[in-house]
Order: C-alpha cells, then structure tokens, then sequence
C-alpha cells in the first residue's frame, strides 16, 4: 500500500485528452511497422523461484528489507537524491572497511568486476605481481593478473593453510614485486590469512598490497587502514546480505598515486577509475558529476540498505554474531562426526570446509539438501572437488536455527546412504 500511494501518475485533465485526440489522427497506412520475423517463446509463466535456504558460498539470502527497498520507484543515476544516496552508502561503506580512503565506492558489477577493476587500474605491463596461492582464487589472481602484465609469479601453501610472514618476506627477496596480491578469506578453503605486517613489508619493497575480502567484509573483523591494505574488494552478496550485482572497492593513496601514473590507458574502459572516479568522487569546485555509464539504481538502495543494517547492528555485534554461529556450527559438526578441512585458528567463521567422509557421497548430500530441506550448500572447487562441502552462514543467514536445520538435513542425508552415525569427530 505504502508504494502504491508514493507514486501516482498524473493523469492529463479530460480537455488536455481530447486535444490530443484531435491533431492525433495519423492513418494507419502512414506507419508502416514491420512484422517480428520469429515468432514469440512460449508463455513461462509469472517469476515463481523456489524459497532456498542458501548456505553455500555465497550468494546468501538478502535481507528481507533489501527486497523492499529493490522494488521501490527508481530515479536517474545522475539525479541529485541519486548522487547522495551513492554518498551515503560509500560512508557506510568505510565504516564496514575501517578505512578513511576517499576511494571508496560500490563497482556497477559482481564482485569479481570489482576484482578486475583492482587489477586493470594498478597494473601496467611489465609490472611483478606476485599472488599467494592457496586456493581455487589465488589461481584465478593468477589469471586475472596475467592479462595485464607479462610478468606473474607465486608462492603456494597447501589449500586450507596460510602463509607466515616469512614466507611472504622471502619470496618479497626473490621477485621484488610492484604488487603483492592476498586473500584475507580464500572462499574456497574457508582460510582467513592474517595480513598484520605485511603492509610494512609492502612499503619496504614499495610494492602495493591488494587484498580479496569478499566472504570477510562484514563478518569477521577487517582493518583495512590499521592494516595498511592499499586496495581492497569484496562483494555483497555474502555476510552483507546483499543481491550480486554491486561490489565494493576502495584504493589508498598510494594506490590512487600509481593509478595516476599510468603511462598508458586502462586496459578496460568500462572499470577504467580514472573516468570513473570524475562521476563517484567530488572533486571540490562544484563542478557537476561526469557521466560514464548508466549505475544499476535498483542496485544501489539494495547496496544502501544492506549497509544501513549493517549500521544498525554495529560492525562489532555483526563480527560477534558470525563468530557465534561458526562456533556453533562447528560444535554440531562434532556431534555429527563430521570435521572441517582449516585448522581452528585460521577458519573463517563465515564460511566453513567440511571434509567429506570416506565411503560418502558428496554430491548425493548436496542433491538431498536440496530435495528435501531446499537448503543449498555446494561442493568443493579445484583441488578440494569432490573433498569437501562448502557451508556459508553469512549476514541474514548467520543464526543458529539455521545451523540446527542444516545439521538436521545432513543427518538425514547420511542417514540415506547408510553412513549415519558416523564415529565421532574428535
């Protein structure tokens, strides 16, 4: 009722009808429209998705007031309430990173949009990025990276470890790298690598640290200045609560100061952030906001008001809360006889890795949550498929009634196959 009454059409007055009647008398033989060559698709139906309980990696179930404020009426995305909107979502925004980086803006894209932006604008050809690989993303920042500069190396840890400051300064030693890139959450092992130091490492070898946070932002503690990250991006579709669709970027200054530098181009004119930044950022003189592309309004409330819940919980309770219910995930793992893949002090409690015991079936569990619970967990990528299932209970979803009903499907699921009890974890 409330979007009902907010917009009302205006209808023109009768009089106002009639004299458009009058001068619109054009024939019909004059429009000569052209008839569609291929014929229509069958009628599909109204939009009906099934009701999905979605604890896999991500995406996760929205909260339910981003719904709402998707479906309220859109305005141009160079409209003044536009523009301060996108203002006020970017001040959340560095609330949620901890950063007072001016560069901080929701990417019109997913989160790997945001990725890609970080990599295009920070490389140049012949640069040494140098990735830490230690899951399926760390070989995706190796590709990503490849496409922009000639010289990519690495260093590996095993999936589900993470690296000792050590390791990072020697193969700092080594390759003298111009970026060094790092996942603080490596969604597909449920790692959290800890990045304290490395920023100091970064500017001895006046290298620039990015770091992928896209399953950390929101739910586990994140300090992006504290920490001395010089890039960063996320996504919001995971402990945010957010639809896919907008993601979250923020550069330093030292990274905005090699962004400036550039001797050539971007190699990607749609996330190119010298242009964009002439429409996301003010720049003081009062000039109007330069136009790049056309932002996703609808996107932008949903990003809003994800972030505005977020501030409303307090960043320190929505970190409580996460770490309450991993903690309580993983007890009910234990009654299970299930174990997860990552050590305890280096799990994420976003998202956690369950090894697949020996004589089960992966797959089957994952088609009998869905089947019979419509709860959705996925399996393994990479190196771990077929090893482990992966387990989100991210932002709406992170509560404990959710992790009951989860344990109760995987009961039931091993239960099926004969598997049920297993011995218990230790």
């Amino acid at each position: 009722m409330a979007l009902r009454s907010a917009f009302r059409p205006r209808v023109p007055a009768a009089p106002v009808l009639q004299h458009v009647r009058a001068f619109s008398n054009v024939s019909d033989t004059l429009i000569n429209i052209p008839k569609a060559k291929l014929a229509p698709p069958p009628d599909f139906g109204q939009l009906n998705p099934p009701p999905r309980l979605m604890l896999g990696p991500g995406p996760s179930n929205a909260w339910p007031r981003v719904y709402t404020a998707m479906a309220t009426p859109m305005v141009g995305h160079m409209d003044a309430h536009f523009i301060k909107l996108m203002e006020e979502a970017k001040d959340m925004l560095r609330y949620t990173w901890q950063t007072s980086n001016m560069f901080t803006i929701p990417v019109s894209g997913t989160g790997s949009a945001a990725w890609e932006a970080a990599h295009a604008n920070l490389t140049e050809y012949g640069d040494v990025t140098l990735c830490a690989v230690n899951g399926y993303f760390g070989e995706r920042a190796v590709d990503m990276s490849s496409r922009y500069t000639n010289n990519v190396v690495r260093i590996d840890r095993p999936w589900g470890e993470v690296f000792s400051l050590a390791e990072i300064r020697e193969a700092f030693a080594k390759y003298k790298p111009q970026i060094f890139w790092i996942a603080h959450a490596e969604t597909s092992t449920g790692a959290c690598q800890p990045l304290e130091g490395i920023a100091a490492l970064c500017k001895e070898y006046d290298c620039l640290l990015m770091a992928d946070t896209v399953t950390s932002i929101g739910g586990v503690p994140l300090f992006i200045d504290d920490w001395g990250v010089d890039a960063a991006y996320a996504g919001g579709q995971k402990a945010l609560g957010i639809p896919p669709g907008m993601a979250p970027l923020t550069f330093g200054e030292r990274a905005l100061e090699k962004m400036r530098r550039r001797k050539e181009p971007v190699k990607n004119w749609y996330l190119d952030m010298n242009m964009i930044i002439k429409y996301m950022v003010a720049d003081g003189s009062g000039a109007p906001r330069s136009y790049h592309h056309t932002a996703p309004v609808s996107m932008l409330y949903a990003f809003r008001e994800g972030l505005k819940i977020l501030n409303e919980e307090g960043l320190e309770n929505s970190w409580k809360r996460h770490r309450e219910t991993g903690e309580f995930f993983w007890e009910g793992l234990k009654e299970l006889g299930l174990e997860p893949h990552v050590a305890h002090e280096n799990r994420l409690p976003t998202l956690t890795t369950v090894k697949i015991p020996e004589g089960v079936d992966g797959k089957a569990v994952v088609k009998h949550c869905l089947d019979h619970y419509n709860i959705e967990i996925a399996g393994g990528l990479g190196a771990l498929a077929g090893v482990v299932w992966r387990i989100g209970f991210m932002g709406y979803n992170s509560k404990k009634e959710n992790v009951l009903l989860l344990c109760a499907a995987f009961k039931s699921a091993l239960k099926a196959q004969g598997k049920y009890p297993l011995p218990r974890a230790k």
